[in-house]
């Protein structure tokens, strides 16, 4: 009997061009775009002070554009210490650093929990910056810590692993190994973490506590933020905050929400039984027939309008036999809900659909929900104040008009684990760049970055872990 069961988890992107910044005396500041290319950055024109438009710009680095701010003056915290950070980023050494760990990563996907050569690079970067580390976590994991070693600790996380997918985009740096791809972002989620890390490292005597920088393995299909946890990545963690590439903004662009931002997501098989009955044959395919027709009421007729819920079958596997009545037939699928008590309601009901409609039509049902294997995420679910802090740091480093509040999606994270272990927020960046060809959705063959959007990551990780610091440190 043959069995289709498809993990559908969903991830989110965004495309823009990228900023680099020097800081300035007032509200406004110089902007200088850089396209990225194989070749490097090529200086293409001057752009417009970035917090007056929609697009935000790439920040000059090292010594044009304008003066730099002393880390000293950030002993209390003011924009330009925000000015600051992306100053760092932007310098051009920085900014071909990163792109070139993107690159190399981006080269070599590894799947969920063989991120072997991933965490080996990420390792060997942090022994250049003198950064210590606990290895491994979760069989390829790394916890990395840089400030005080003291209280306050909050956390920064990426994920590090590719997909089963086979690059479409011919370029320089294309997937080297067949059938595998980071089509999901994550060589950049790794390459910004590992930029506020060298960030951080730069400014240690500023850091009122402990950042602690999560790389983690296995969010796609693997539940990878579970074992981090189990194998104490959160160990005094008082805070957590992670970032997703978005294809829907432009590049820099930075987009969050309070409370629910993505939906809990799980998968069912349930397996239907008919056969003989005394001398009459009992067809469970019509049993599972008017099970899919009832799954479909749990939804329409059962949960709140305003509670945004899904359940879909995706699968029916009754066998090969075009002329006989099957013992069993197979079905899978997926449920969504933004809360956990939705969520929760939703398994209890799809349980109940089948079984009960299978004993209508004298047939035996069996549904498995896969708790054991980790497929289940519940909802990530932002803390209002960890948002509002996200909000404020974007604000100061990009501008009010590049902060977007986003619609909750149906996609799922396994960040959501750490977010209801302590408080958390989590927010998207653009990478949408049509020029480039960075439009594609996440896992698709054709998903490309816009890499200006690197060192923005970089810097906004950086702005979001000492701002929290300076503002619950002692």
């Amino acid at each position: 009997m043959k069995l289709q069961f498809c993990l559908l988890i969903f991830s989110i992107f965004l495309d823009f061009p990228i900023v680099t910044s020097t800081a300035a005396a007032d509200d406004h500041r110089d902007f200088t775009y850089f396209k990225s290319s194989p070749a490097g950055f090529n200086k293409l024109q001057a752009a417009e002070n970035m917090r007056n438009q929609s697009l935000p710009l790439q920040l000059s680095g090292g010594s044009g554009g304008g003066s730099s701010v002393p880390a000293s003056s950030c002993a209390v915290w003011t924009r330009k210490c925000s000015d600051e950070l992306l100053r760092i980023a932007g310098e051009r050494e920085n900014l071909e650093w990163i792109t070139a760990v993107r690159r190399e990563i981006h080269r070599n996907p590894e799947l969920a929990f063989e991120e072997y050569e991933t965490s080996r690079l990420i390792r060997e970067e942090l022994d250049k910056m003198g950064i210590p580390y606990e290895y491994p976590l979760a069989v390829t994991g790394i916890r990395a810590t840089v400030g005080t070693g003291g209280p306050p600790f909050v956390a920064l996380r990426a994920d590090m692993d590719a997909l089963p997918i086979q690059e479409a985009v011919e370029w320089e740096h294309k997937s080297r190994v067949a059938g595998k791809m980071h089509a999901c972002g994550h060589d950049a989620h790794v390459a910004m973490l590992l930029g506020a890390a060298k960030i951080l490292k730069i400014r240690q005597n500023y850091l009122k506590g402990t950042v602690v920088l999560i790389f983690q393995p296995a969010e796609e299909a693997g539940n990878g933020a579970k074992r981090m946890i189990k194998d104490g990545a959160l160990d005094k963690v008082e805070a957590i905050f992670a970032v997703h590439v978005s294809h829907q903004h432009p590049t820099g662009v930075i987009g969050s929400r309070p409370g629910a931002l993505l939906a809990g997501c799980g998968f069912f098989r349930a397996v239907i039984t008919g056969g003989k009955k005394g001398l009459a044959s009992v067809d469970p395919v019509i049993a599972a027939s008017a099970a899919v027709i009832s799954l479909q009421g749990i939804v329409s007729r059962e949960a709140n309008p305003l509670d945004a819920q899904v359940v879909s079958v995706t699968s029916v596997d009754t066998g090969d036999s075009l002329h006989t009545i099957p013992e069993t037939v197979v079905l899978c699928g997926t449920f969504r809900a933004f809360s956990n008590s939705s969520f929760y309601q939703l398994l209890k009901r799809i349980r109940e659909v089948f079984t009960e409609q299978a004993s209508v039509f004298r047939c035996s049902a069996t549904v498995e929900f896969f708790e054991d294997k980790d497929t289940i995420y519940p909802p990530t679910v932002n803390e209002e104040r960890m948002y509002e802090h996200v909000k404020k740091v974007a604000v100061d480093l990009v501008g009010p008009t590049n902060f977007r509040v986003v619609p909750p999606m149906m996609g799922a994270e396994d960040f959501s684990f750490y977010s209801e272990v302590i408080p958390a927020a989590f927010f998207y960046i653009g990478i949408m760049n049509e020029t480039l060809g960075s439009v594609h959705t996440g896992h698709s063959p054709r998903f490309m970055i816009d890499e200006d959007v690197l060192h923005v990551g970089a810097a906004t990780h950086a702005a979001i872990a000492e701002r929290y610091l300076y503002e619950h440190g002692t």
